[in-house]
């Protein structure tokens, strides 16, 4: 989603607003820091504490919305990219059950996400987020290698590199969406080896760099390649018989099913300290994996459009659980003086996050982003073996795929 953010801020705001976002990420030092203040160890009881009941409740709903919806976002994903895959595949076509994106969420889900998100401890993924982020850099280096083969014969869109466009603030929650692991991130903080404020400071700067450096280089690329016809999905916008953006899709279908648990796991812990005490037996255990999986399956298999999703659950979730929450609790717990170097911090990134998600969910609801989910683009009719010349403006010249 994030070159769909590019279009939707417009390109060079777009990139200021992506520094920004990352530099607010680093509220989660600040959530731990309030943490250890509080002496509590998860995110509830740090809201609880600091922030009352009232806090708790709004926070356990964030919690439980946000990795909810984005288990759906991942479902829609896995549909829209492995259906193309497959059809890439002699003997099947479009009419194959292969190529039928319901069947392919449902197929994933109770072979893939399922068992994988039975797990109790969050550490035994560790290899398997690794593996994931090893496909996130394939997918970037084919990004940029399109954008370089495939971006110079697209036409730029009208002010396709206009400097701000009107729905800035609500690429903002698609960008938080991109960079949260506030929800997560007690339960990573808890799994280091040595659980301490510098140790946490050193893993997420890195891990916040790291994040930075590959969504810039996405965004860019992304947004380079096909400007205003950017979708929410970014492998929409390649052709269907583009092989190395199939195998891409493979790459990021592969990358959201091995993500999909640990989102998972964080929506599980929610129910279970707000109903459970924190603790389930085995059967409840398996129970209510089997019900967050169900659901997040069953609205992934009614709707397909990706952007507002990403949308929605930025400005809806993503935003307070990001910048709101953390700066309140933090400035209610902290007796650092106004001037302080944190306190300014956590007051800058409150008032933030509230415009952001005031704004944001009024303009999403207001100017709703058009949908083309699964339409070939119009560029991809002309595709052919070879290069053409002398053509009009319907008939862009694209080199075949997999001459590359």
């Amino acid at each position: 989603g994030l070159p769909y953010s590019m279009k939707q801020a417009g390109f060079p705001l777009g990139m200021l607003l992506l520094i920004l976002v990352a530099f607010i990420t680093y509220s989660i030092i600040l959530m731990i820091k309030s943490g250890n203040l509080s002496g509590t160890r998860t995110y509830q009881s740090l809201v609880n504490k600091s922030l009352g009941f009232i806090g708790y409740c709004i926070l356990s709903v964030l919690q439980f919305l946000y990795p909810l919806i984005a288990m759906i976002s991942y479902n829609i994903t896995t549909g829209d990219t492995l259906t193309k895959v497959f059809q890439r595949i002699p003997g099947v076509g479009p009419e194959h059950i292969l190529a039928d994106r319901q069947f392919v969420i449902l197929l994933t889900s109770i072979l893939c996400t399922l068992p994988l998100s039975l797990y109790r401890n969050i550490s035994k993924l560790g290899k398997v987020s690794l593996l994931s982020v090893l496909f996130t850099l394939v997918i970037l280096v084919i990004v940029i290698i399109r954008a370089t083969t495939l971006g110079p014969q697209i036409p730029p869109t009208e002010d396709a590199w206009t400097f701000a466009q009107f729905n800035a603030i609500q690429a903002v929650g698609v960008m938080s969406f991109a960079f949260i692991c506030n929800h997560n991130s007690f339960l990573i903080y808890g799994s280091l080896e040595e659980p301490t404020i510098s140790n946490w400071s050193r893993v997420t700067h890195v891990s916040v760099l790291f994040a930075f450096v590959i969504s810039a280089a996405f965004a860019s690329s992304g947004y380079y390649t096909f400007t205003g016809n950017t979708q929410g999905d970014i492998f929409e916008n390649y052709c269907k018989n583009d092989n190395l953006a199939t195998f891409g899709r493979f790459c990021y279908g592969i990358s959201i099913i091995l993500t999909f648990p640990i989102e998972c796991f964080v929506t599980r812990e929610v129910v279970a300290n707000l109903f459970f005490s924190g603790t389930l037996t085995t059967l409840a255990h398996v129970f209510l994996t089997l019900v967050i999986i169900t659901i997040s399956t069953a609205v992934s298999l009614a709707y397909d459009c990706l952007g507002i999703v990403l949308e929605l659950n930025g400005v809806l979730s993503a935003t307070p659980l990001v910048f709101i929450i953390p700066a309140a609790c933090y400035l209610k717990l902290s007796d650092e003086r106004w001037y302080h170097r944190d306190y300014l911090i956590s007051c800058l990134i409150l008032v933030t996050g509230v415009f952001v998600m005031t704004v944001g969910l009024a303009m999403t609801i207001m100017y709703p982003q058009d949908c083309s989910h699964g339409k070939e683009p119009f560029y991809c009719l002309s595709f052919n073996s070879t290069p053409s010349t002398n053509v009009t403006d319907d008939q862009i010249p694209v080199w075949n795929a997999s001459l590359f």
